[in-house]
């Protein structure tokens, strides 16, 4: 069944970006806005059902009382404030205990709330987005130890995206946090600068399941250990190239925003393909070349006759009276078949 996730975007959210003090570079966190706002009209154009947002929490309501590594709001609305500022957002009730339903039958145990606040980690990206719309928070245990392995979250994002696809449900997933920053330790004048470039790389290329493979060390080490909302979110959406890149460092955070427009995930073009059904002829008559003397004796003999013997459209003929492996390739031949086989008939033709 085709994913009905058709979009998404991954984005800072600074507390800077509303406090504003004197060190912070102005004109920086006038583009992190302006992609954010222009990312989010993009997000509304294709008029999804529901939006879902995974986001940390900062030690606030999930800390000491009660820290699930997911919570899902299920209340009829989200609200919350943060200098000066004030969110409120509906939320899909309904939606969100169908989900945990859902998920619940898929072997994950997510808490849910009814009264979760919303703190920047959440207002800070949606208001960027200019977001109105109803939206789903997800919370995502980032802080307090032990945290869900990236693996999980992972996993998680791919079960919720099987479970709005079988609701139905067109679906943009947002995610909150990153990149590599240190609050309230001595190195928060110094983040990874490198180490999320070669992440960002990654992901430019599509390859968003390489997440997956930092451990909690890593992320701690490298001021990354929100890139767990970043995991849930790839799990959603599969492998993809994102639309959108952008990476706008400060002196204390590395921000990077990310967002996929539309389209489906797609699988990498394999080297080594499955088998078509249009050549699986064509295939019988490489594989028997390969792995049979006296068959390629008899085609060494007389291609055209060897190439009679099948079943063949007129191109695919020509390809094996030529062996043309350029030709096979491009055809979608699994490549090691006729590989195999120009080997072996060149050492007959080199026989005396």
């Amino acid at each position: 069944m085709r994913s009905t996730v058709i979009g998404g975007a991954m984005l800072p959210h600074a507390p800077q970006f509303f406090t504003m003090p004197e060190s912070e570079d102005k004109q920086n966190v006038e583009k992190v806005r302006a992609v954010a706002a222009d990312i989010g009209r993009r997000l509304r154009a294709l008029k999804p059902d529901l939006w879902i947002i995974f986001s940390n929490d900062h030690v606030e309501q999930f800390f000491q009382h009660s820290c699930p590594p997911f919570t899902i709001h299920v209340g009829g609305e989200a609200s919350g404030e943060f200098a000066g500022r004030k969110f409120n957002w509906k939320v899909p009730s309904e939606i969100g205990f169908e989900i945990v339903r859902q998920l619940y039958r898929q072997n994950f145990d997510p808490a849910f709330s009814s009264t979760a606040k919303i703190d920047y980690a959440i207002g800070i990206p949606l208001s960027h987005l200019e977001h109105t719309d109803a939206v789903l928070p997800i919370y995502v245990n980032a802080y307090l130890p032990p945290q869900p392995t990236m693996e999980r979250c992972y996993q998680f994002g791919q079960a919720i995206a099987r479970t709005v696809t079988s609701l139905g449900l067109k679906t943009v997933v947002l995610s909150s946090g990153g990149m590599s920053h240190f609050p309230g330790t001595d190195r928060y004048s110094n983040p990874e600068v490198e180490w999320d470039k070669r992440v960002l790389e990654k992901l430019a290329a599509g390859n968003l399941k390489s997440l997956i493979g930092y451990d909690e060390a890593e992320l701690d080490d490298t001021g990354n250990i929100e890139l767990r909302c970043w995991a849930c979110a790839a799990g959603a959406l599969g492998e993809r190239k994102p639309d959108v890149v952008s990476f706008d460092p400060s002196w204390h955070h590395n921000y990077a925003s990310l967002a996929w427009i539309g389209g489906d995930s797609k699988a990498a073009s394999a080297h080594y393909p499955n088998i078509k059904p249009e050549l699986v002829e064509l295939t019988n008559a490489l594989h028997a070349l390969a792995h049979e003397e006296d068959t390629r004796v008899r085609y060494v003999k007389n291609p055209g006759a060897y190439a009679d013997g099948f079943k063949l459209p007129p191109d695919q003929r020509q390809a094996l009276i030529d062996f043309d492996m350029p030709t096979f390739v491009k055809m979608g031949a699994h490549p090691l078949v006729p590989f195999l086989a120009q080997m072996q008939i060149q050492r007959l033709r080199r026989k005396p």
